[in-house]
């Protein structure tokens, strides 16, 4: 484990432990600012969104579809369940399956990696079947509670490990880059961007491993972040809008379809999208540095990097939901991701 984290970072970049005192009296300084200036709004308790979608295509035979994660899988910032991620994953597998979609998102806002242990025993527990394919949204709560890498990916290990073994897909967005968030300043948003990377590149460096796919979310929603902040960002000013949360779900849709087989595979790479073959942690570092990348395992130690095309979401809403019930609170407040 030491060493998959070892090379995650040494290809993510280098270590961030070259900070002097000096240095971190000042990256104190603007944490204490930055929590003044995120979070100005108070996000709603985001809706679960949990039930069937695209019943037009019967009402028999469900993929069954789990969401894992922090607030980012929850969907913290936006009112309507339409809105969420879980349920816009949902309605587009629907449409490319042509099969209904059952979603269960056990997703807690404020999570760390190791809340996945317990999502994990509620998602399979017996009163329902085990979910066909997984999404995982992570990290971002681990980062700034500074959480150590090493812990931080032997928790999602260990997730991915179980539902792979229950007969899961897994599809995991890794820790989105938290420098990208515009009321941090330097030198903590160089930090913050060097530490978010690290962990993404270990992330996908372990799930690969444990037979899964990786998309990462890094700065994805950075540039539309920066041109149009009042329609990107929530009530909160610090967690995705509806169309922010769009923008994530294209991202990992075409990698949630390839899973399931519903789109043609093949090991053709098309340089014109820099896609290509290397090693598992060279391939991982490039992932981190560019939102929107997928990883998936090949050979050992080999692995494929994959730009696929995006497809617009329409926005859905369940068409048969199960009895509501309120989310856990978090653990934090609405500040933690």
């Amino acid at each position: 484990m030491a060493r998959r984290i070892a090379a995650g970072a040494a290809f993510g970049g280098g270590s961030v432990g070259l900070i002097g005192a000096a240095g971190v009296g000042l990256v104190l300084a603007e944490v204490q600012l930055a929590k003044r200036s995120v979070g100005g709004g108070r996000a709603p308790i985001p809706p679960r969104g949990n039930g069937w979608y695209g019943l037009a295509y019967g009402h028999t035979d469900p993929l069954r579809m789990g969401i894992l994660g922090d607030s980012t899988a929850a969907g913290q910032g936006v009112r309507r369940a339409g809105q969420t991620p879980g349920a816009l994953l949902a309605s587009g597998l629907a449409a490319v399956a042509e099969r209904p979609v059952d979603l269960r998102n056990v997703a807690l806002p404020g999570a760390q990696s190791d809340d996945l242990e317990r999502q994990v025993t509620q998602l399979l527990s017996d009163a329902f079947p085990a979910p066909d394919v997984c999404v995982i949204i992570i990290g971002a709560n681990d980062v700034t509670h500074r959480m150590s890498a090493t812990a931080s990916v032997r928790y999602l290990a260990a997730a991915v490990r179980r539902l792979r073994t229950a007969g899961s897909e897994v599809v995991v967005g890794t820790c989105p880059d938290l420098g990208t968030i515009e009321p941090v300043y330097q030198p903590l948003r160089w930090l913050a961007r060097r530490v978010s990377r690290q962990l993404a590149a270990a992330q996908t460096i372990v799930a690969v491993e444990q037979g899964s796919r990786t998309v990462s979310l890094g700065d994805l929603l950075g540039p539309e972040f920066e041109a149009n902040p009042r329609e990107m960002f929530g009530a909160d000013n610090y967690h995705p809008s509806a169309e922010g949360y769009a923008t994530a779900a294209m991202a990992v849709l075409p990698t949630l379809c390839a899973v399931l087989g519903l789109w043609p595979e093949t090991d053709h790479l098309d340089s014109a999208r820099d896609e290509d073959m290397l090693t598992v942690a060279k391939a991982a570092s490039a992932a981190a540095a560019e939102a929107g990348t997928e990883v998936t395992g090949a050979r050992a130690p080999w692995a494929l990097l994959k730009h696929r095309r995006r497809r617009r979401l329409p926005e859905a809403e369940p068409t048969q939901t199960e009895p509501a019930a309120p989310p856990p609170p978090s653990k934090e407040g609405a500040h933690r991701i």
